[in-house]
């Protein structure tokens, strides 16, 4: 992957169906999370499709699934699949894998097998839809080989569209996505890189605290338009977390032209612009040329 071409890098993108045509979420929650975005009918493209939409677009690109088979029933799209899909175009793509925590040391043994044989890069975790406490030491030693791999977790933080408008949230239970139950665990991992996925609505302030107190957490800023965003959010990203806020769009729910669109009108500094789409996570992910060796060859 030539980091340095690349416009941008989307640390938030997801596989919603396999190539034998099974969708990662059950007909129900779909259906419902189509309602919440008000994306009926939405598309759902194959890893392939992904990485030509990205490829067009000179932006790299994050993929996983959410393995979520204990509190929900329904089986989970195969991370060998992403991870295998994500390789044959690793020029634009990046493979994360998403493992039940539920699944106990099948968990662990699973991820150690997915990052030493398979190249995956990271894992996505989604407590409200997996139904876990990120502080729940049951998935301690999950994380535990995670950090040992040394490649970063992300965290869904916040309200979900997953489950919204069912009865009872079709299960979905909003407390466990604050993030300030992901601080015990960047307390008890303090090398595990962790990721607080989107804006934290209606925890923004207890996002922005622990990204501020834990070196390794970062935000990514998917799944809202940035017009949208609080503005302590946008006074964060400018100053005390401008080496520590990621692009993402949530793709296929919300497209990066959409978000980059939007993102163009922010009061965001010309110099912390560039850190939010590409360098803070070609950094975080081990992608990065260091700033003044590119600065040092491209000066006569």
């Amino acid at each position: 992957m030539d980091v340095r071409r690349l416009v941008a890098i989307d640390v938030h993108t997801h596989a919603e169906i396999s190539k034998d045509g099974h969708s990662s979420l059950s007909p129900e929650l779909l259906k419902a999370s189509e309602a919440y975005f008000k994306a009926s009918g939405h598309r759902q493209p194959t890893i392939a499709q992904t990485a030509a939409y990205y490829r067009e677009r000179d932006m790299a690109a994050v993929v996983f699934t959410v393995d979520a088979e204990h509190a929900t029933g329904h089986p989970r799209i195969s991370n060998e699949e992403v991870a295998e899909s994500c390789a044959e175009h690793a020029d634009v793509l990046i493979p994360f894998a998403s493992v039940d925590p539920w699944k106990g040391l099948a968990a662990v043994r699973e991820a150690r097998r997915l990052v030493e044989r398979h190249g995956v890069r990271g894992f996505k975790f989604h407590p409200s839809l997996q139904g876990f406490a990120p502080d729940d030491r049951m998935a301690y030693p999950l994380y535990q080989a995670i950090e040992e791999l040394g490649v970063p977790a992300v965290f869904h933080t916040g309200q979900t569209g997953i489950g919204a408008g069912l009865p009872g949230g079709g299960g979905v239970r909003l407390k466990y996505s604050n993030p300030m139950l992901i601080d015990d665990v960047a307390v008890d991992f303090p090398q595990l890189r962790i990721i607080l996925a989107h804006p934290s609505f209606p925890w923004q302030d207890e996002a922005l605290a622990v990204a501020t107190h834990k070196p390794h957490v970062y935000i990514d800023l998917s799944g809202w338009s940035p017009k949208y965003f609080p503005p302590q959010l946008v006074r964060y990203a400018n100053t005390l977390l401008r080496d520590k806020v990621l692009f993402g769009s949530d793709y296929p729910v919300m497209t990066p032209e959409r978000w980059l669109a939007d993102f163009s009108g922010l009061e965001i500094k010309p110099e912390v612009r560039p850190k939010i789409l590409k360098e803070n996570a070609a950094r975080l992910l081990g992608l990065a040329v260091p700033h003044a060796q590119t600065r040092e060859k491209t000066t006569p």
